[in-house]
């Protein structure tokens, strides 16, 4: 049988030794017996997976309404590309996919309803009162408002996932880690687990795009990397059958995901890279693109953000995802015992105002605009 034990130390004898292993974990919080047949990360893994917070990601946008349609990515299916993104490089890499994937899989818990339009919304309307941040909601959802346990709330994670965690830094996601070592470089797993982000939503974004029909293949001729796709998988730049899309599209991530682990591997060597202690103190992030693909997808990243993010009919979502969350946050800071129980007798440990919007935060799309409808329709009950 491959006890706990066992699984430690076959991360010993394969892993290279600037992996994380989970037999060196710096532990949780509150100490308790680890799994006899899972590692703590595999423990962590499926601790954020068995969350209310996880379940609820199927009914969040990604980019889409989760009302608009079956086919399109939520925030629960982009969370899984990402996982399996960040799977197939820390493979690749030899370090502890384990760890990646437990990262990749928590790092939009605390995401709120309506994508980054609701998280926009949420963060002006809690100016003076700590701002609004998904990743450090997602830290909050593990730490503090899942409860799931007796002794402790959140999930009492290991020291090494909640790093990873709160080091999860895109261009559109800054960390804030005074509390995990913010002199060091996060570990390899959590750069990782960064970069399957943003390499995940690139490509599904693009994807949901041209299915909807509010990009056509025709817009993109001039972007760098749909040529280089087009020209590789030799395909008309200006028309694609449904098919031909889902090969693009798949094609696409094989070779930023090859891009990654290639540009990785040389970066590892050229520096020096031979232990741990190595990635914490390298002089700039190791995981990366080689530089001409980095600015291809720049490119194409402002391409989906004027033509596809601020598409006409994606802006009226946003607008009423606006409506939706100020009606809302307006109305239970007004009157707070409208609140569920729970959350009221939360008001004075934490502020009336971050209760509301924890609240709010953990809503579904669909819950958010029922909730509307609750408190400002005069037909619906309440």
């Amino acid at each position: 049988m491959r006890t706990r034990q066992k699984l430690e130390e076959l991360e010993r004898l394969t892993l290279e030794r600037f992996a994380v292993r989970s037999g060196e974990s710096r532990g949780r919080l509150h100490a308790g017996q680890e799994s006899e047949f899972r590692t703590a990360f595999q423990k962590d893994r499926d601790r954020v997976l068995h969350t209310g917070a996880f379940r609820r990601l199927e009914y969040k946008t990604q980019v889409f309404f989760n009302t608009q349609g079956d086919y399109y990515r939520t925030r629960l299916t982009h969370t899984l590309e990402v996982a399996q993104v960040g799977r197939t490089i820390a493979r690749a890499l030899g370090v502890n996919e384990d760890l990646t994937e437990t990262i990749a899989l928590s790092h939009d818990l605390g995401h709120p309803a309506f994508g980054h339009a609701g998280e926009h919304m949420l963060d002006q309307l809690m100016r003076g009162h700590g701002g609004f941040d998904h990743n450090k909601q997602s830290f909050r959802v593990v730490t503090t408002l899942e409860k799931r346990y007796p002794d402790f709330l959140g999930l009492n994670l290991s020291w090494e996932t909640l790093e990873g965690l709160v080091k999860h830094e895109t261009e559109y996601d800054i960390k804030d880690a005074s509390e995990f070592e913010p002199t060091w470089r996060a570990s390899l797993e959590a750069q990782i687990a960064n970069i399957a982000d943003e390499t995940a939503y690139n490509a599904h974004d693009l994807d949901d795009g041209l299915r909807s029909g509010l990009l056509e293949p025709s817009q993109l001729e001039e972007i760098k990397i749909w040529q280089r796709m087009c020209a590789m998988l030799k395909l008309n730049p200006l028309r694609l059958s449904e098919l031909e899309r889902r090969v693009l599209v798949r094609e696409l991530l094989g070779f930023v995901i090859t891009d990654i682990v290639q540009t990785t591997g040389e970066r590892i060597a050229s520096q020096n890279i031979k232990t741990l202690e190595d990635v914490r103190d390298a002089s700039s992030v190791l995981v990366g693109h080689s530089n001409d693909i980095a600015l291809e997808l720049r490119e194409l990243k402002s391409f989906l953000y004027a033509n596809f993010y601020q598409h006409y009919r994606v802006m009226r979502q946003v607008h009423k995802a606006e409506h939706i969350l100020t009606g809302l946050f307006n109305a239970f800071t007004a009157k707070p015992k409208m609140l569920p129980p729970s959350y009221v007798s939360r008001i004075d440990a934490h502020g009336l105002e971050r209760v509301v919007c924890d609240y709010i935060a953990g809503m579904t799309d669909r819950f958010a605009m029922d909730e509307f409808n609750r408190l400002f329709e005069p037909y619906e009950r309440t």
